[in-house]
C-alpha cells in the first residue's frame, strides 16, 4: 500500500504536536559522533563543507548523504541522531551543509532554498566520482523537500538504492499559511529569525544586491518575495513556491523512497501531503497520528526518550542492502 499507518507510538508523556516537535530542540542534546570535515569548491566559486561520520570498523561502509532542515547543521540535534544510527547499521554518513551553513558565510549572495537541487546533484557527483557510488539519501524537512524534488526531476536515472524524507513542507505556500497561524507565529518569529540574522552575517561582508531591511521581513511571505525569490531568480514569492514545492515531483519517482510524516505536524494543514494517487509504487508514505515536526518522540519514562524516526530510517536503509 503507498500510504500506511504507522507503528510509532508517542511517549505517553509528550503526545501533544508542539511538545513533540519541541522537546528534541529545548531538551537533545544529541549523540557525540566523531566528525571529519571536507571542504567542496564549487565551479562558481563557491563552496559546500561536508561533514562525514562512519562506523568504528568500516570506513569505507556504504555512504548515505544526509540533507538537513531550514537553519541546521551537523550541530543539530535529530543530524548527529541519524548519522549515529545509520553508522550503527553500516553505513557511512555525509552530511551536505546547504551553503553558508557549516558556520561560515558563503562567498556568494545567493544561498539554498527549498527546490535548490543542483547543489545536491552536483555534490552527489563529487562522491561518485571521489568514493564511489552513493547508496542513498535522507533528507529532513526543507531538505527532504529537496530531495524529493531532485528524485523527481532525475526519475528513472537517478542511481541511488533508497531514500527517506521526514517532515516534509511538500506545499511551501501551505507550510507559510500555516506557519502564520496564531498557534504557530512563534516557529515562524524562530525561523525567519534565523534567516534575518544569516542576511545580515553574510552581507555584512560582501556587497547586496538588494536594496532590502530584512528587519522589517518578519515573515516567511515577506522574506522570500524580497530576499528568496529575487536572489535566486524567481519572479516573487508565489513563482518561487509554485516552481519549488516537492509534492507535484513525487509521481515522477521511481528510487525506493519512504515518507514519514505526522498528521499533527504543526508546520503544515493535514491535507498537505500527497494522496494516495500521488504515489508511484516505489514511493511509500508512512503516516504517523503524533510525532509533530522533526519529533516522533516515544519513551516508557518520563524525560527519557527514543527517537524512533532515526531507528526507521536506519531500517529502511538496511532493508536494501
Amino acid at each position: 500500500m503507498p500510504i500506511v499507518e504507522s507503528e510509532f507510538r508517542p511517549a505517553w508523556w509528550l503526545r501533544q504536536a508542539h511538545a513533540q516537535t519541541l522537546w528534541p530542540s529545548l531538551m537533545r542534546r544529541g549523540p557525540h559522533i566523531a566528525i571529519r570535515e571536507e571542504r567542496v569548491e564549487l565551479p562558481d566559486g563557491d563552496f559546500i563543507d561536508l561533514a562525514w561520520s562512519s562506523p568504528n570498523d568500516a570506513p569505507a561502509a556504504p555512504i548515505v548523504m544526509l540533507l538537513h532542515g531550514l537553519g541546521g547543521s551537523v550541530r543539530s540535534h535529530y543530524v548527529r541522531g541519524i548519522m549515529q544510527a545509520l553508522n550503527q547499521v553500516g553505513f557511512t554518513a555525509c552530511l551536505m551543509h546547504f551553503r553558508g551553513c557549516s558556520g561560515e558565510p558563503n562567498r556568494l549572495p545567493i544561498a539554498y532554498h527549498s527546490g535548490k537541487t543542483d547543489d545536491p546533484a552536483f555534490i552527489l557527483d563529487h562522491l561518485r566520482h571521489t568514493h564511489g557510488e552513493v547508496y542513498g539519501a535522507v533528507g529532513v524537512s526543507l531538505g527532504g523537500n529537496v530531495l524529493l524534488k531532485w528524485l523527481g526531476e532525475t526519475g528513472a536515472q537517478c542511481r541511488l538504492r533508497r531514500a527517506v524524507a521526514v517532515s516534509v513542507p511538500f506545499v511551501l505556500d501551505d507550510a507559510a499559511r500555516r506557519l502564520g497561524g496564531a498557534r504557530t507565529r512563534l516557529y515562524e518569529r524562530y525561523l525567519v529569525g534565523h534567516l534575518q540574522r544569516s542576511f545580515t552575517l553574510k552581507f555584512a561582508r560582501i556587497p547586496c544586491p538588494l536594496d532590502v531591511d530584512v528587519r522589517q521581513l518578519d515573515t516567511f511571505y515577506a522574506f522570500d518575495d524580497a530576499v528568496t525569490a529575487p536572489l535566486h531568480g524567481f519572479g516573487n514569492v508565489h513563482d518561487y513556491y509554485r516552481q519549488a514545492s516537492s509534492r507535484q515531483y513525487i509521481p515522477q519517482i521511481r528510487t525506493p523512497t519512504l515518507i514519514l510524516h505526522a498528521a499533527d505536524d504543526p508546520f503544515m494543514f493535514p491535507s498537505t501531503p500527497p494522496s494516495a494517487q500521488e504515489l508511484p509504487p516505489e514511493v511509500h508514505l508512512e503516516l504517523t497520528r503524533h510525532g509533530g515536526h522533526i519529533g516522533f518522540v516515544s519513551g516508557r519514562w518520563p524525560g527519557l526518550a527514543d527517537y524512533w524516526a532515526e531507528q526507521r530510517i536506519a531500517q529502511w536503509m538496511a532493508q536494501g542492502l
